[in-house]
Formats: structure tokens, C-alpha cells, sequence
């Protein structure tokens, strides 16, 4: 299902991917020389360490031992083009000069049409006349050799494409089908899994690599002898993908990998593509285009971009508009490293309306009370940067990002991590301060509303007949947890009030006292009840009333002489909503 999927995405923007057989390939140093082989240059075309991409015959996949038999078509990295060894050692040496003879002798086995061209004559000049050690001899060959596996190509002077891109060279390409440069044994017929045609088969599949995965890890690999095996067929012939479709569905996932793609974003460990079935009509949302930010809303995005684009999602669910254009189908798929392969975590398909709906449902899950200048809507980055330390992603356990992307496409409980991670690291900075000595808000509207969000969606999903937390104050909750947070807030505004603004503090009831009264509230609620009395002395006129009706309010509803000795892990959840949402109702 992914590989046709993909599949159908390749024919679908074929205008705008490498044409069958070609492919995007970064190339960050070009060896210029003349007609007669000479080295004239060396051409590198990095900006800030990224090379140029250029559409150049589609490589070949290689592994093991044996992988140096096998090259791309005038262009590979500097063993095949130099014969540079990756490092100093003897097997390294032996190795970089079988890859160079390799290249060579792949030039000289192309037809005469193909060798009497003048790029192509050039090259093979260029090898007579022993001009690899010329190259070495340039300013920019140590910034060249100091890039493992530096891919490398060749022009001639006089032009400005690359050999590569000739038009006789791309003329043979697409008659080689993209054959492998193997022996006629492997070259064997059957009927394609995507396609049903009956063609050649691909055994080695194109490398797709992913964010922290080796340069060569494919989504499709098989092993030898290793249980694969069947019916006399090995490798991957016993799941048979044609040339002509691994072409295609390597080249389509390329595309949403590439580091401009809009269709790919990278949370944690996990590299996730997604596309649509077909080209999508509603101009109010389009998934395809806003599903990146939805997720992932880097800093220098216009944050307009995404209040604009979760508006529009509503509007036009509300407005019914969904149902009626966008009837396709939509994919996403989430990849991880996995040493020399890369892993599958999931797979998501479904109705675009579906996704949508499931979408609008957690932005609704996460609304909350906020500041004007907060933002409206919270992407999934930020939403995980906030539980962690130092509110950075490298620290976010590494099965959380791609949970809970499962969590908001499918519409289940987040996952009990992520409450705990909110709950430990509200309690751990609750009596931080910043670096002006102020303590830092512990109980944010981020993660207020990640409580919010976790306790609502366990009780919707499995149809506990309980009262949900609402997006504010709520007066009518009297759920133990929620007032005892709802009192602290009050306590504490008490007593900020009482020395002339938090300012004033060298430290809050919260500083010593959050982690404590949020867990086992009995152990210091008589402490906090007499500091509050020596706090309300200490406030004249109006406010001092105020104060004292809201405490009423609240205390009503709970019993001072058994006040729980421990609070479950949702009542403390529920505990910070309800110290928030009174702590924004001033």
C-alpha cells in the first residue's frame, strides 16, 4: 500500500519530479575540463554546505562486499571519480583503486555513439592523460576530500551544463530503463506488486535516506538466507517491484524528503512525509500545505500563516465544504533509522475530510484561556518543547513525537506520558527563577492546556460519565483537585497582593509549597490557611473582601476536615488546570 501510494504520487506531479531514471542529487564539487581532457578547474558549488542538485542519471543500489563492481553513470563520490580512499589504511587504498577502475572501465563499455561524444570523449582524455592527481594538486581539494563520500561530476569548459546532462547521455539513460550494471542472471522477469506488469525485476532498491540514518538505507531491502526466502527465489525477487515502478516510487519519496520539501517534517527521531491522493480543491485549508505547520511551526514561519490556516479549517468544516471537494484520500507516513535500513512506524490513511475532522478535534482538545499576545493555535513542537528541559526537542523521549501524531490522527487517549512529563516538569520549576530572580511560571498556558487536553480525551474515549474541564473557569467543577488548585491560586494572590505585587517576593507560597500541596495536600494545607490570614491583614478596603468571598466560593465545596492525604495523578492534573484557569480569571 505505501509503494503504491507512492507510486500514484510520482504520476501524479511527474511534471515537477526527476523524469524516469533520472534523479535530484546534490552535488557539492564539479571537475571542469576541455575538450581534450585537460583539467581546467575545480568548481565547488556549496552554500552554506549545501551542494547543488541537479537531475542526473538515477543511481544504482549497491551493498556488501562486492558493492564497488557497481557505479552511476559519469557522476559518483571521489573513489570512483579520484580514487581517494575514505581513510589511510591499505584495505581502504585497495578498495578506492578498484572503485576508480570501476568508473573507468563503465565509460568504456558504452556504446561508440555514446564514447565519441565530446563530454564523453573528454572524460575518458581525462583518465589517459592521468589528470586525477591535477585535481589533487588544487586549492579546494582539501575542502573537497574532507566531506565523506563527496559526490563529484564533469563539464567541459565551453558549457554550462554538467556531461552528465547532455542530451545523448539522457537519450541513453531512458533507453537503459534503469537497468542495473549487473550480470544477465539477475537480470530476471516477473510481475510487478505495484504495477502487475510483467517486466525486470529490481533487486537492490534506490537509497532513500532519513534524518540520522546511514547515506545508503532504503525502505525496501531484503537479505540473503535470512528466512525471506521461498519458492527457489531470493532477495527481492520474492516480492517483485519492477524497474519502471521502483523508479517511480524511489524518485516520489525522494521528493518528500528533500530538505525544501513542504511535505516532510522532522520530530525527535522520526521523519515524517505526507501527501495527498490528488490535487485538493478547497481553497480555504489545504491539508497538504498546512499539515507541516500544524505540527512543526518553525521560528521563522509567519505565524499568521497558521491562525489563517487552522481558521480556515473551521470555517470550512462548519460550512460543510469538506464533504463536497475533497472526497481523495490522504497519506502519512513516519520513518526512523534503523542501522543500515530505515523502519516503518506508522502508516496513516484515510479520507481527507476524516483527517481534517481528527485534526480540527485536537486543536479543540488544546484550547484553553490565554493571554492576547499568546497564539491561538499550538503545534505539536511546541507543544512536546514544553515538558521537557530547557524546552528542547533533543530531550523529548524518543517514541513521544510519533505517539502522539498517531494519537491526534486516530483520535485516542494521548499517551499517559505526556501528563506525566507536564506534571514533573511543572514541579520541577515551580521553584525556579529566571536569570532576574523571578520565579518562572511554572503552570503555562502550553501545558495547562496539555492536562486539559490528556484528561478530556481519556474520559470522551472511554465514555467515563464524568464532568470535563472546561476551557475556563469552570464554578460549577467540584472535583477535589480542581479546587484545591483553584484555592493555591487565590492563597497565592493573596499574598502577592499583600507585599505590593509578585515582584516583591523573594519567594512565593508556589516556590516552597506547589509540589507539596498539589500531591499531598494535607500535610501543609493548615500552614497555607494561617499564612493566608496574616497575608489578608496585610490588604485594606474592597480587595480584602474580594479576597475572602472568593476563598468562600471555593471552600464550600470542600470538607477542611478531610482534605486528602494524596491526590491521583489526574486529580493533580486537574489540580494545575484549576490554578490556572483562576490565575488568568483576575
Amino acid at each position: 500500500m505505501i509503494l503504491q501510494a507512492l507510486y500514484e504520487y510520482y504520476q501524479r506531479k511527474a511534471k515537477e519530479l526527476a523524469p524516469e531514471g533520472f534523479e535530484k542529487k546534490e552535488i557539492k564539487f564539479i571537475i571542469q575540463i576541455d575538450k581534450d581532457g585537460s583539467f581546467i578547474d575545480l568548481i565547488d558549488t556549496r552554500e552554506d554546505k549545501v551542494g547543488h542538485f541537479y537531475i542526473l542519471p538515477k543511481s544504482i543500489g549497491r551493498s556488501g562486499a562486492n558493492a564497488w563492481h557497481t557505479t552511476f553513470l559519469l557522476w559518483d563520490h571521489y573513489g570512483y571519480i579520484l580514487s581517494h580512499p575514505k581513510d589511510d589504511t591499505p584495505a581502504s587504498l585497495e578498495m578506492a583503486m578498484k572503485q576508480n577502475k570501476t568508473f573507468i572501465n563503465n565509460i568504456k563499455y558504452l556504446p561508440d555513439e555514446l564514447k565519441n561524444d565530446k563530454g564523453i570523449n573528454a572524460i575518458l582524455k581525462f583518465y589517459e592523460k592521468n589528470q586525477t592527481e591535477e585535481v589533487k594538486k588544487h586549492i579546494l581539494w582539501n575542502d573537497c576530500k574532507s566531506i565523506p563520500n563527496c559526490n563529484m561530476t564533469f563539464k567541459l569548459n565551453e558549457e554550462l551544463i554538467l556531461i552528465p546532462e547532455r542530451d545523448i547521455v539522457k537519450t541513453y539513460q531512458m533507453h537503459q530503463l534503469c537497468t542495473e550494471n549487473v550480470d544477465k542472471e539477475d537480470k530476471i522477469k516477473g510481475f510487478c506488486l505495484i504495477t502487475g506488469n510483467n517486466e525486470f525485476i529490481t533487486r537492490l532498491h534506490t537509497a532513500t535516506p532519513i534524518q540520522g540514518s546511514k547515506s545508503n538505507a532504503k525502505i525496501v531491502s531484503f537479505q540473503r538466507n535470512s528466512g525471506f526466502d521461498s519458492y527457489g527465489k531470493e532477495q527481492a525477487y520474492n516480492s517483485p517491484v519492477g524497474q519502471s515502478a521502483e523508479s517511480a516510487y524511489s524518485t516520489a519519496l525522494k521528493f518528500l524528503l528533500d530538505k525544501n520539501s513542504s511535505n516532510k517534517f522532522v520530530l525527535s527521531d522520526i521523519t515524517t512525509v505526507f501527501w495527498a491522493e490528488k490535487r485538493i480543491q478547497d481553497k480555504s485549508f489545504n491539508i497538504e500545505k498546512c499539515f507541516q505547520w500544524i505540527i512543526d511551526d518553525s521560528p521563522q514561519d509567519d505565524p499568521d500563516r497558521g491562525i489563517h490556516a487552522v481558521q480556515g479549517l473551521y470555517e470550512s468544516i462548519q460550512s460543510g465544504k469538506k464533504i463536497q471537494k475533497n472526497n481523495g484520500r490522504f497519506y502519512v507516513l513516519g520513518l526512523s533509522p534503523n542501522a543500515a535500513r530505515i523502519s516503518i512506524r506508522f502508516w496513516k490513511t484515510g479520507a481527507i475530510v476524516e483527517f481534517e475532522t481528527m485534526i480540527k478535534q485536537h486543536f479543540d482538545d488544546f484550547s484553553i484561556v490565554h493571554k492576547e499576545h499568546e497564539p491561538e493555535f499550538l503545534s505539536l513542537s511546541k507543544i512536546l518543547r514544553s515538558i521537557v528541559l530547557d524546552y528542547k526537542m533533543e530531550n523529548v523521549p524518543p517514541n513521544l513525537a510519533g505517539k502522539m501524531l498517531e494519537c491526534i490522527l486516530d483520535g485516542t487517549p494521548y499517551p499517559e506520558t505526556l501528563l506525566n512529563l507536564c506534571i514533573n516538569r511543572i514541579r520541577a520549576e515551580a521553584s525556579k527563577k529566571d536569570q532576574n530572580g523571578n520565579s518562572i511560571q511554572n503552570v503555562t498556558r502550553i501545558r495547562a492546556a496539555i492536562l486539559k487536553a490528556c484528561i478530556n480525551r481519556k474520559l470522551r474515549y472511554y465514555n467515563v460519565n464524568t464532568r470535563e474541564v472546561s476551557m475556563a473557569l469552570d464554578l460549577e467543577n467540584k472535583d477535589i483537585g480542581y479546587l484545591l488548585g483553584r484555592l493555591f491560586a487565590v492563597l497565592e494572590q493573596i499574598q502577592e497582593k499583600s507585599s505590593g505585587g509578585a515582584g516583591k517576593l523573594n519567594s512565593t507560597i508556589r516556590d516552597r509549597y506547589y509540589g507539596s500541596f498539589s500531591s499531598t495536600p494535607v500535610t501543609v494545607f493548615t500552614i497555607l490557611m494561617k499564612l493566608k490570614n496574616n497575608h489578608l491583614k496585610k490588604i485594606t478596603g474592597g480587595l480584602q473582601k474580594w479576597f475572602e468571598d472568593r476563598i468562600g466560593e471555593i471552600m464550600k465545596d470542600i470538607d477542611a476536615n478531610n482534605i486528602p492525604a494524596h491526590l491521583t495523578l489526574q486529580e493533580q492534573a486537574k489540580f494545575a488546570v484549576g490554578y490556572y484557569h483562576q490565575r488568568m480569571n483576575k
